[in-house]
């Protein structure tokens, strides 16, 4: 029998989404906080939209099946906040 966690009572989780210029100006998105995402992007803002929507796939499927939430989901787990913000450069 699985053991279905819930998620704490919040709005939002903040995740941590790396990412990486891959040859051919696309960009990679993964995170430590979500196993399993994958994101792929033509910029770096379409790379962390779509990080921020397969997150909420994951939550949803693991809610759905009984799997164990990712890590930043589980109750009890609140990390500190920390936003890295891309700056272009002129």
């Amino acid at each position: 029998m699985k053991r279905q966690v819930h998620l704490a009572n919040v709005e939002e989780v903040a995740i941590r989404v790396r990412i990486q210029l891959l040859k051919g100006g696309r960009y990679l998105g993964t995170s430590p906080d979500v196993p399993g995402l994958v994101a792929e992007g033509r910029s770096v803002s379409e790379t962390i939209e779509i990080a921020q929507s397969l997150a909420r796939k994951i939550v949803e499927s693991c809610r759905e099946h009984g799997d164990p939430l990712p890590p930043a989901f589980r109750e009890g787990q609140v990390p500190a906040r920390e936003f890295r913000v891309p700056v272009t450069m002129p």
